[in-house]
């Protein structure tokens, strides 16, 4: 069989030691603080001092990764004799996939031989990391270039993200939540539950009253819409928030005899975005 890498970007929000160990090949979103001109890598923090500077008040702006980047990321593996299949973060939230297709299409035709696919997840964060994670699987169980990237097209609308946050002024910032909800849900304790929806976006549903009450609610969305309620993989997400992970573990272990495969940080480059507090459940499901 033709050889070839899975890329991705960080974005996928797993850890880079475990990228580095299931041979993920990845190029890197930017970020930069208030009008500072120093650029950061998704890696280049830990997440917690990122949410201490966030805490402190200072403001993170991004940046997608740029096609020139990704053109000389994939010619490195296309030199080497390697196809590419890159998974790239939603079109939803990113130009970044667009610039990776820019890059897929310009090699195409210096490497006429290597083929690089490419497929927008539609996803984010844990959720993007998934679709890695499973996509890696197929590989290493024999898939071919093309049945991989089938396998994760056909994964990637059962793919769930649902998360909550305790901070609504970040989603203000983003255009989320519009100002009147937050001025309400800021006295009322209101925290919204929201999900990635078909075409990658970030789309609020209801919200619950208080924070426990937000992250059953993740739970009570698992057990609806779970293909398999207590099998398939389970990953969580979270800004800073570790207490809140723990207590979303325990109501999904009690709830639905779930345990979680794996907990990972949302990044700088998502965080920006969502702020310290974000808690995000991913599964597989019979829909978004």
């Amino acid at each position: 069989m033709q050889p070839y890498v899975i890329f991705a970007d960080s974005s996928c929000d797993l850890p880079e030691s475990l990228m580095h160990e299931w041979e993920i090949h990845y190029s890197s979103l930017t970020f930069m603080f208030d009008d500072s001109d120093h650029m950061y890598k998704n890696y280049d923090m830990p997440a917690k001092d990122f949410y201490a500077k966030i805490r402190e008040g200072h403001n993170a702006k991004t940046s997608a990764v740029n096609s020139a980047d990704f053109e000389a990321a994939f010619s490195e593996e296309l030199e080497k004799g390697n196809d590419i299949l890159y998974l790239g973060f939603s079109t939803g939230l990113s130009a970044t996939y667009q610039s990776a297709c820019v890059a897929a299409d310009e090699l195409k035709k210096k490497y006429p031989e290597r083929k690089i696919l490419t497929v927008d997840t539609l996803a984010a964060s844990g959720g993007y990391g998934m679709i890695v994670y499973l996509t890696r699987k197929q590989k290493l169980d024999g898939a071919t270039l093309e049945e991989a990237a089938q396998y994760a097209e056909n994964l990637k609308l059962h793919q769930c993200h649902w998360f909550t946050v305790d901070d609504l002024s970040y989603l203000i910032k983003g255009g989320r939540v519009v100002t009147a909800l937050a001025s309400v849900g800021s006295k009322l304790k209101i925290k919204p539950v929201m999900h990635m929806d078909n075409a990658g976006h970030l789309i609020p549903v209801t919200v619950a009253r208080g924070r426990k009450n937000s992250l059953k609610a993740l739970a009570d969305r698992y057990g609806k819409l779970a293909q398999e309620p207590g099998a398939g993989p389970v990953f969580i997400s979270h800004g800073d928030c570790m207490e809140d992970v723990e207590y979303l573990e325990k109501v999904l272990k009690d709830d639905w005899n779930v345990d979680v495969e794996r907990v990972v940080d949302v990044g700088p480059v998502i965080g920006s975005h969502t702020g310290p507090g974000v808690v995000a459940l991913f599964f597989i499901g019979t829909e978004r």
